[in-house]
């Protein structure tokens, strides 16, 4: 039985209501897929660029902190050479003031002749030599001559040697020194410095641990002190 013309035309707009209404549903499957896939993908984009930012700043909070760290080491090494310079400059004016207190020896005649005569024999013995200039400070020349008999007798009795001893009256000790001698023998290749200050010199850096302890206390790091 033919279909008549309207009954065609409800049937193509059946079929074309059922060709958009798949074509709709088919448009909102493809819609919601691309924002699933949108939405992952901004996901992992986002966490991707998050950890990123963190990783950025996690390093930079690590370069802070080193640089922190070598900052305060900086400051501490200044300050504690800044406390050993004026240790060491305390020392050191300790050191001047007893210069001082030596350069008051000579007024007294008798305990600086004895010093003198020590002084002469301790060198003698490093010497060992039968003749023996000595070279002392101009204004001490009368002194020292008034004492060579005394200084030859001990060594003589100590050593069981003779020794000749004399004043080098042309060359002597600068005006400044302190006080002491120094000896030569040998035709000059050996000398040996027993002036005040030598000595001096001498004792404090032997006993430099002892006078840093006596001026500071001991220092509770310091294991051993020689």
């Amino acid at each position: 039985m033919a279909l008549s013309d309207a009954d065609v035309q409800k049937q193509i707009k059946h079929m074309m209501a059922f060709i958009e209404q798949e074509a709709n549903e088919k448009a909102e499957e493809i819609d919601a897929k691309a924002e699933e896939e949108f939405n992952i993908e901004k996901g992992r984009l986002v966490q991707q660029q998050r950890l990123k930012i963190m990783e950025y700043y996690e390093k930079k909070e690590k370069q802070v902190e080193l640089q922190k760290k070598i900052n305060s080491s900086n400051m501490l090494n200044q300050a504690r050479l800044k406390v050993l310079k004026v240790r060491e400059d305390h020392v050191r004016t300790v050191l001047d003031e007893a210069r001082k207190r030596l350069a008051e020896v000579p007024q007294d005649n008798k305990m600086y002749s004895d010093l003198l005569v020590t002084l002469i024999v301790q060198a003698l013995f490093q010497l060992v030599e039968p003749t023996v200039t000595l070279r002392v400070r101009q204004v001490d020349k009368g002194v020292v001559e008034a004492i060579l008999g005394r200084a030859q007798n001990d060594y003589k009795e100590k050593i069981k040697k003779d020794v000749q001893l004399k004043v080098d009256a042309e060359n002597y000790l600068a005006a400044d020194t302190c006080g002491g001698i120094e000896l030569i023998a040998a035709k000059g290749r050996i000398k040996i410095c027993n002036t005040l200050e030598s000595r001096l010199e001498l004792i404090a850096q032997q006993l430099l641990p002892e006078i840093r302890t006596a001026l500071f206390g001991r220092n509770p790091n310091r294991k051993f002190t020689d």
